[in-house]
């Protein structure tokens, strides 16, 4: 009975913490993208271009983990 509880607990707080990191995620990608819209140095578009990208997928992966925690509630 304890045992549901600390699992039930404990997977709510990993839900909790994906949420915190995809809104992270989601925040560091609205500002990669404006850097990139104002950058004019090739080195910095390439430098943006990965950070979106890096963006892009941590996102997917956060989204990912986040409806399968929700499909195994």
């Amino acid at each position: 009975m304890f045992g549901r509880n600390k699992d039930k607990e404990k997977n709510n707080k990993q839900y909790r913490e994906i949420i915190r990191d995809l809104a992270l995620t989601k925040s560091a990608l609205d500002t990669a993208y404006s850097n990139f819209e104002n950058v004019v140095n090739p080195d910095l578009i390439d430098c943006y271009i990965y950070e979106v990208n890096s963006a892009q997928k941590r996102y997917k992966f956060l989204l990912e983990l986040m409806r399968e925690m929700e499909k195994n509630k």
